[in-house]
């Protein structure tokens, strides 16, 4: 068996790590997402307790990394879907307990884009920047920390809503505007 790692290329050594440690996150997630602790603010999203969780209201905008990111009210970063579209959340069921929608309508003082909201499949409000459905991320477990940019999870990839800036390394996102893609 070693052997035949060896032979394998580097690059394909490095995106089967980089594969299960998306794995070990989301996996991490799940079984962290009931115990996560709230920093104070009150979310009314459905049936998560985490931090990460967000209600629509007022966003704020961190630097991460070297790029501008959208939050949450936390400081929690916010993240775009890859198959999303302008209308539709294709982050449902367990894919939304690992993502949580943010609750719309949402704005952010000073941010340039277009804020909207969106219906979700069981009928609650998501908001949207610039025609992305945003989410937090439950691996995201303090507030500046961007663990979900550049997954590849739920059938899609993952970016920080970046406003400015340059998307941190080792991303795929394209770094200014909305959604990062």
């Amino acid at each position: 068996m070693i052997r035949s790692l060896t032979r394998l290329n580097p690059l394909r050594m490095l995106l089967a790590l980089l594969a299960v440690a998306a794995a070990a996150v989301v996996v991490a997630a799940c079984s962290s997402s009931a115990t996560s602790s709230s920093t104070g603010t009150s979310s009314s999203s459905s049936g998560s307790g985490s931090a990460a969780a967000a209600s629509g209201g007022s966003l704020k905008t961190a630097t991460i990394g070297g790029a501008t990111v959208l939050t949450n009210a936390a400081g929690f970063t916010l993240y775009s879907f890859a198959p999303d579209t302008p209308t539709t959340s294709n982050c449902n069921g367990t894919c939304a307990q690992n993502w949580p929608p943010v609750k719309g309508p949402a704005t952010a003082s000073g941010v340039t884009g277009t804020f909207g909201t969106i219906k979700r499949a069981d009928g609650s409000v998501q908001a949207t920047f610039d025609g992305h459905p945003l989410y937090a991320f439950a691996g995201d477990t303090a507030p500046g920390q961007n663990k979900g940019n550049g997954l590849n999870a739920a059938g899609g990839l993952w970016h920080e809503i970046t406003t400015s800036g340059t998307a941190p390394a080792g991303s795929s996102s394209a770094g200014t505007g909305g959604g990062g893609y």
